[in-house]
């Protein structure tokens, strides 16, 4: 079996992410390109856009969200916020359902709502959306309680953590519409997105979603998958079916001893790939460090793992050098300062501070 190292790894990961080379690609394919990118902070997921154009584009992933309708805002991967491509979006959405989270004991009594509970909302969300309706977080909540009477979930309803929300998101029920002023909306995919075809089967799924992911973020092993889409909440059966039904069209390779699967396409140019040297700067939740998890020795060092994976699930923005995150940054004022974990050129360091200096005002 052919073999690679880690170096190369990232230096491939980081030539595909657009981050060794900025291109001016729209946001539409970057999301694309990255398997999605994580918006629980809208601010991090324009940056992320941002970083990997050479040319940055200003308001282009709300135009890409509310006038083309190519990006679509819902909750995806790990439970989280993520921009989609709109015609991906509802295999992510499938892969996501499978978990069922909420038929579990201790989900029920947290949240208080049952499986039956859920399927009532959901009907009632559906029904309310059903007009082509954008409503807001409030309004939902108030749609759905007269509904159901369920007027004990109100508050856990209406929580800006959608705990009841993501199971509607992943059953193809609602997603984020155009906000009002400061409030987000919902609205239903088949009337906001055009060309919604609905859920695709599991296999289907699987095929796109597992394609997606290995073409930013492979090679990799079907754990490293599971623990990107869902912190390995997955039942392990569903994932070697996942895998056997993708397993056309994929390879394996050897990385520093272990076996890992990547796209038959990329697996020439990720053997001829040659270590970086470079150093980039990327913002907080990043989809470089999300892909691998901030938990794998490999990118992130694990004396340093807690300045890069924060209290309440913060991912600060990051230095990388050769590959791997040498430091992490914060800008305050205009100004930005960079802790670093191991010496960082100088002059490249320099130069990136400077690229970025007019994305961060």
């Amino acid at each position: 079996m052919a073999s690679v190292t880690w170096k190369q790894v990232l230096a491939w990961r980081m030539r595909r992410q657009f981050v060794e080379q900025p291109e001016d690609v729209p946001a539409l394919e970057i999301a694309r390109r990255l398997a999605g990118v994580q918006a629980q902070v809208a601010s991090a997921a324009e940056l992320a856009v941002a970083v990997r154009r050479r040319t940055p584009v200003s308001g282009e992933v709300t135009r890409a969200l509310l006038d083309d309708r190519t990006l679509v805002k819902t909750w995806a991967a790990r439970g989280t916020l993520h921009l989609l491509p709109a015609d991906e979006a509802a295999a992510h959405l499938m892969l996501c359902s499978s978990i069922r989270n909420w038929e579990k004991g201790t989900w029920q009594r947290t949240f208080g709502a049952t499986p039956a509970d859920l399927e009532a909302i959901a009907a009632a969300a559906a029904d309310a959306l059903s007009d082509g309706a954008a409503l807001t977080r409030e309004e939902l909540t108030r749609a759905v309680v007269d509904e159901t009477g369920s007027r004990h979930l109100a508050e856990v309803l209406g929580s800006g953590w959608g705990t009841l929300l993501k199971p509607l998101a992943w059953w193809g029920v609602l997603c984020y519409g155009p906000p009002q002023g400061t409030k987000v909306t919902f609205a239903s995919p088949e009337r906001w997105l055009p060309g919604w075809a609905g859920l695709p089967s599991m296999e289907e799924a699987a095929r796109t979603v597992i394609r997606a992911y290995l073409g930013a973020h492979g090679p990799a092993t079907p754990e490293m998958f599971d623990n990107w889409l869902m912190r390995k909440q997955s039942r392990k059966k569903d994932v070697r079916a996942w895998f056997a039904a993708a397993e056309e069209g994929l390879s394996s390779v050897e990385v520093e001893g272990v076996s890992m699967y990547v796209l038959d396409e990329h697996r020439d140019e990720l053997l001829d790939t040659a270590p970086t040297t470079s150093v980039r700067l990327l913002g907080g939740f990043d989809q470089y460090i999300l892909g691998a998890g901030t938990g794998s020795a490999y990118l992130v060092p694990a004396e340093h793992k807690s300045q890069v994976s924060r209290a309440a699930g913060w991912i600060s923005p990051v230095v990388l050098h050769e590959g791997r995150v040498a430091g992490v940054w914060e800008a305050a004022d205009g100004d930005v300062t960079v802790t670093p974990f191991e010496d960082i050129p100088a002059a490249p360091l320099k130069e990136e501070l400077n690229r970025l200096a007019p994305l961060l005002g």
